[in-house]
């Protein structure tokens, strides 16, 4: 059974992990994501979860309190579309052997020609860019035209449709002639898309991408349903061997993202938040000590086991495992392979996924803010800062104590068995063979 189920998993988890496209998604995602931690840590002091935070510092240093945070938290979240196209972009052509820069400038710039750049205000037209085109609304568009723009430029470089300039020019000055006439087409394309979509009905390329695929995409995949296959296709994929999460954040990431981000605008504007169902959701209320939520795991070796093999590993991973990094449990319990301690290994980030998706749809616990906080951000703190209120820290404790409860019975099992091999091998050690003195 189990070798059927790795001849059928093993190679579509390698096709998937290997994907060019999904490769270059989360590696563009992964280059602007520090950008995001930093920039949340502003937003975060800038409307910190004390009551009164807020106007303690404004009565202190003035109105311009809140201003200052804003300026550097919206030099992110206000362009996460056309960062986003520019490092998928990169990455992208990084992976398909161009030069990744020019990859991200003729993206950059397709992004703009189908950007409209002018505004109505009351009679007049205003040559300007709404900020909701080049934001978080912008990140599907983004994606397509990073991965369309990158495939004309390579369509033009690999027919060698490059001006060769002689021996002796400087490199810098070949590099930019090779990219000329690549980036004229795309630069063609892209100039006779926007006029084809200025005579629909949709009039732009982002009404047409943003009502057709974008909102019926986002609303399916930040389902309840949908983070609860999240969540099981993570832990499951483990029991292989397989990284979980880098299969299934290929997938859900981009969705994910987008989510966060209108979370985050709306709280930055104190709008109400608009989504359940996020990356903080997943990476702060589904799992705690990393996949499996094995940090309650280890709080049960600490009470109850008595095999040494399992007490020294606990000594070695609890640490890691405050702060979500649970290799040493994965590989050294071990998990992999293992089919009892695979039951509460999926069950635990599925039942944490169903019970916070239930109660902070019905206003029990608060949302998640869309701030992004490290990953390693230890449990019951990062609960009070994602969502601003302690209900988050609460849901945390007793997803904990459910999760402790669930791991109890099938650590209790392991350990006997683990007592049992111990016990055997000392008396092998015991058993002299005197015939051999």
């Amino acid at each position: 059974m189990q070798n059927k189920f790795e001849k059928v998993l093993m190679p579509l988890a390698e096709k998937l992990s290997n994907n060019v496209v999904l490769r270059s998604l989360r590696d563009g995602f992964l280059i602007i994501t520090p950008l995001i931690i930093v920039t949340s840590i502003f937003l975060l002091i800038g409307n910190f979860p004390i009551p009164g935070w807020v106007e303690f510092w404004t009565k202190l240093v003035g109105p311009q309190f809140s201003v200052w945070f804003s300026a550097v938290s919206n030099s992110v979240f206000s362009f996460t579309g056309i960062l986003s196209t520019i490092a998928i972009a990169y990455a992208y052509g990084k992976n398909r052997g161009l030069n990744p820069i020019q990859a991200g400038m003729v993206s950059f710039i397709s992004f703009l020609i189908l950007t409209p750049t002018e505004i109505q205000v009351g009679k007049q037209t205003l040559s300007a860019i709404n900020l909701q085109y080049v934001g978080p609304n912008g990140i599907f568009l983004g994606i397509i035209i990073s991965l369309i723009s990158v495939e004309i430029y390579r369509f033009a470089v690999n027919r060698h449709w490059t001006i060769k300039m002689p021996d002796g020019v400087p490199p810098a000055v070949t590099q930019s002639f090779d990219a000329l006439i690549p980036s004229a087409l795309v630069v063609l394309a892209f100039f006779i898309i926007r006029i084809l979509f200025s005579l629909t009905s949709f009039t732009t390329a982002y009404n047409f991408i943003y009502k057709i695929l974008q909102t019926p995409l986002k609303n399916v995949g930040i389902s309840l349903p949908s983070a609860l296959l999240y969540n099981f296709l993570a832990s499951f994929l483990w029991f292989f061997g397989i990284n979980g999460p880098t299969i299934t954040n290929s997938v859900w990431e981009p969705i994910f993202f987008v989510a966060t981000q209108d979370n985050m605008k709306a709280f930055q504007n104190h709008l109400p938040l608009p989504h359940v169902y996020n990356q903080p959701f997943i990476d702060i209320f589904t799992t705690y000590g990393g996949g499996g939520s094995t940090l309650a795991l280890l709080i049960v070796v600490f009470a109850i086991c008595k095999s040494k093999r399992i007490r020294e590993l606990g000594d070695l991973a609890i640490l890691p495992g405050i702060f979500g990094i649970n290799e040493p449990v994965i590989f050294g319990l071990p998990i992999v392979l293992n089919p009892v301690i695979m039951i509460p290994f999926i069950a635990c980030p599925v039942l944490n996924t169903f019970i916070s998706g239930v109660t902070m749809s019905l206003g029990w616990v608060a949302k998640t803010n869309g701030v992004s906080l490290p990953w390693t951000t230890p449990p019951i703190i990062s609960g009070w800062l994602a969502t601003g209120s302690w209900t988050g820290s609460a849901l945390q404790i007793v997803e904990l104590i459910l999760n402790i409860l669930i791991y109890y019975p099938f650590v209790k099992m392991l350990d006997k068995q683990y007592l049992k091999e111990e016990k055997a091998a000392a008396e092998d050690e015991l058993d002299i063979d005197f015939s051999e003195v």
